[in-house]
């Protein structure tokens, strides 16, 4: 008896020091690992499906092969390295993303964005691809894409492809297929089996959606029909305004885009949307394209002013009392022709703010500029674990639509 007595004296003593050793764990330098949280649907009481268009071919010196910047960002004569007196690099753009240049394949970038585009009230990202060719810069393209695709689901956004069909004749000349039909049908087939059939790929009318900037190339009914003929489900199609004469009946409808002024988007709302089964609208903050100065070719001929947000304003009023259910943010950041909705120095938060009215978001905490905050953080503690963990909690709790202990997360860190 008296020896079980000690052995359960030691038991205790030992399960004491246990804890104890576990509670000093605790305190000590270890980082604690992320709760894991599924994400949560931001409240809004505007019932129209905001997307949001997105161009995911940003490349840096840093993440390309070549170490050299993409075109994008320099076009013909402008060089990121160069750093002016004002800190910035010199960009092919007449304005400057808050966040810096940056490789659209970044992980950080792509967290930035969602989080900025959920607590603004967007649904989803219209992702402008160039197919699955290794020609050009299309490839990289579709890696930056696919790093992409990665992340919304995490953050509970939705997605579907714009496909562009203008490149089909380079993957032709450069010997990668032997026609503008079969490169479709193949780039077409990876949709389908890759993207179509993710839980967060847009469904309009219970079939996957695909946007075509056009048709470019494949300009007659007989030749979309051949390629949509490899298709197990025929996707609902919606070419650019006035376009859906070259698809014939494979187009479900059309969208419209950003030309000249907003006289284009009263007509197609007056006359064009009430002959369409599926119409999508748009809105723009304004256009101002940079070929000329950049050397990247003529400049389009026109400019619509962004006149301090009057002009997005106007567009999205246009959308409200065109009663619709699909809406496409033009762009988030084709910065080479000034439409970006994503945050810049010129004009902060401005535009986000403006679709977070229009959505009619609930949540009206101001989260913008932590998330902000955020990013700066996963570049200045690259190295830092315990920091970095406490990122990864704090993007938990912003996806889980818990913003103020996200925010207090970030405060804390110095």
């Amino acid at each position: 008896m008296k020896r079980y007595i000690t052995l359960l004296f030691f038991g205790i003593l030992n399960i004491l020091v246990a804890t104890s050793c576990s509670s000093d764990d605790k305190g000590s330098d270890k980082p604690t690992e992320p709760e894991i949280v599924a994400p949560v649907a931001i409240e809004k009481t505007n019932s129209t499906k905001i997307y949001m268009h997105y161009m995911p071919w940003f490349e840096t010196n840093e993440s390309s092969a070549d170490k050299k910047w993409g075109y994008h960002w320099t076009m013909a004569n402008k060089n990121p390295n160069a750093i002016g007196a004002n800190n910035r690099r010199e960009i092919a753009s007449h304005y400057y993303p808050l966040i810096g240049p940056y490789h659209s394949g970044d992980k950080n970038v792509i967290e930035n964005h969602l989080l900025l585009m959920k607590y603004s009230g967007i649904d989803g990202v219209l992702i402008d691809w160039y197919g699955t060719y290794d020609v050009n810069d299309y490839r990289m393209v579709k890696e930056n894409t696919e790093q992409l695709i990665g992340m919304l689901d995490k953050v509970g956004l939705e997605y579907a492809i714009v496909y562009e069909d203008r490149f089909l004749t380079n993957v032709v000349n450069a010997g990668k297929a032997i026609s503008v039909t079969s490169a479709a049908k193949t780039d077409l087939a990876y949709l389908e089996k890759n993207y179509f059939t993710d839980a967060n790929y847009i469904k309009i009318n219970n079939k996957p959606l695909l946007l075509n900037f056009g048709p470019v190339v494949l300009q007659t009914p007989a030749e979309w029909t051949n390629v949509f003929n490899t298709l197990t489900t025929k996707p609902t199609f919606l070419t650019l305004w006035d376009h859906s004469v070259k698809a014939g009946t494979n187009a479900s409808g059309e969208y419209a885009w950003v030309y000249k002024d907003n006289s284009f988007l009263t007509n197609f709302y007056t006359n064009t949307k009430p002959k369409l089964s599926v119409a999508m609208g748009s809105a723009y903050p304004g256009f101002k394209d940079f070929y000329a100065e950049g050397g990247g070719g003529a400049a389009i001929g026109w400019t619509i002013e962004h006149n301090n947000g009057a002009t997005l304003d106007a567009t999205l009023t246009l959308a409200k009392n065109a009663n619709l259910n699909y809406l496409q943010l033009i762009t988030w950041n084709d910065f080479g022709e000034g439409t970006m909705f994503e945050p810049t120095v010129e004009f902060g938060y401005t535009y986000i703010e403006k679709v977070k009215t229009f959505a009619g978001v609930k949540n009206t905490e101001s989260v913008f500029s932590e998330i902000s905050k955020m990013y700066n953080f996963r570049i200045e503690k690259k190295g830092n674990t315990d920091v970095q963990k406490k990122l990864d909690q704090a993007f938990n709790y912003f996806v889980s639509m818990q913003p103020a202990k996200a925010k207090q997360l970030i405060n804390e860190i110095k």
